[in-house]
């Protein structure tokens, strides 16, 4: 049985639809004329600007989230510097300005604090700088360096790790680059057992073919899971009464100082 359906008229275009198409169209180039100036304008076929603007029109991305895109795009290219460090961590050209180095606190010492990378970096060179602090040499304010400007550092060496935010500098003024013996034999043995504690992720300039025995650096590339362990470990010595930095330690005892020689050798034979 066929329906009978009433039909529906076609709607026709608005009046004017069509000349406000074509005003816009020309609204768009007389702004674009006003910013980018006569000549500028002139310089550049037409067929650019209606591509831009159909383009921009279409763009599925709203406007905002391709500005972020873009400021992020601006902050990458201020903020890295375009190569690794030593040990294979992105180096930045500044710190403390929208990068992943900032100056971080370390707590129980005078320091204003340390400039390093965020995250398990962080927390494995505080806990470094903090020890020392109470079981080498008290620190005094401006003793430790953290991040470094790439330029000037040799970028091949282990002093690239600076600008990584990966390494540390404890008194390079007392512990000059090429020299040994900078430290008491008893105050070494400390170093050692703290290079043990951090399951040897970090690594001592003294142990250097060209020993430089103020730099303490993190010896491995990113996403190892030694570090992430190590960090996760820190984290809960700091929340647990007793544990982690300034806590007794026997640094003498027999299991600890042969896990140090075993360590040693094995740092000094990649060096």
């Amino acid at each position: 049985m066929k329906l009978n359906l009433p039909r529906v008229p076609r709607r026709s275009p608005a009046p004017g639809a069509a000349h406000r198409r074509v005003l816009s169209r020309r609204a768009l180039l007389g702004r674009i004329a006003a910013v980018g100036g006569a000549v500028g304008v002139a310089a550049l076929p037409l067929s650019h600007f209606l591509s831009q603007a159909y383009a921009d029109a279409n763009n599925p991305i709203p406007a905002r989230v391709r500005d972020a895109l873009r400021s992020a795009q601006d902050r990458t290219r201020r903020v890295l510097a375009g190569s690794r460090s030593h040990n294979g961590w992105e180096m930045e050209n500044v710190a403390d300005d929208g990068g992943t180095v900032y100056t971080r606190p370390v707590p129980g010492t005078p320091l204003q604090g340390v400039a390093v990378r965020l995250g398990d970096v962080e927390t494995v060179l505080v806990h470094l700088v903090r020890r020392f602090h109470y079981e080498v040499d008290a620190l005094r304010r401006g003793d430790v360096v953290g991040w470094h400007a790439p330029a000037g550092l040799a970028r091949s060496g282990p002093e690239s790790n600076l600008a990584s935010g990966t390494a540390v500098r404890i008194r390079p003024g007392s512990y000059p680059r090429g020299a040994r013996g900078g430290f008491f034999p008893q105050q070494e043995v400390v170093i050692r057992d703290i290079l043990v504690e951090l399951d040897g992720v970090v690594r001592w300039g003294g142990d250097d073919r060209t020993p430089d025995e103020s730099l303490f650096g993190v010896d491995v590339q990113p996403g190892d899971e030694r570090l992430v362990r190590v960090a996760a470990r820190i984290r809960g010595w700091q929340l647990e009464p007793g544990a982690g930095a300034g806590s007794p330690v026997n640094v003498l005892s027999g299991g600890r100082r042969k896990a140090a020689r075993a360590l040693e050798r094995r740092q000094r034979t990649v060096a």
